[in-house]
């Protein structure tokens, strides 16, 4: 069974940057697909980008392409989620999520079956 820790939240300015993290801690990190979600207040926890097990293709929303470089390092048991050009609509609480071992990337939360506790990311000037 997979913990996931996420860390790298922080309070940043319109145009600015921040690296999430997730470190996990089970030892399936590596067969499975990760993703990272996000929640703003009041909404529904959306899909942001995902990464296969290999970490050789990943997916994004429209919203966060261009902007966003979600990666991995197996050897780490980590996962990251490099935020660029953050604008004040991409503040919420983001989530690290694992799929079961062997399971594809996804965009679908109901096929995550691990999940972090959060991390606050706030964009305002």
């Amino acid at each position: 069974q997979e913990q996931l820790v996420e860390s790298g939240g922080d309070s940043v300015q319109p145009g600015g940057s921040l690296r999430l993290s997730c470190a996990a801690s089970g030892r399936t990190f590596s067969s499975a697909a990760m993703g990272w979600f996000r929640q703003a207040p009041g909404k529904d926890r959306d899909f942001v980008a995902g990464i296969t097990r290999s970490g050789s293709s990943t997916n994004y929303a429209d919203s966060v392409k261009g902007r966003f470089t979600i990666s991995r390092d197996n050897a780490k048991n980590t996962v990251y989620l490099q935020m660029n050009s953050l604008k004040p609509e991409d503040t919420a609480v983001y989530y690290c999520a694992a799929t079961r071992p062997g399971a594809a990337l996804t965009t679908s939360r109901g096929r995550y079956d691990y999940w972090g506790q959060g991390t606050q990311v706030t964009v305002s000037s």
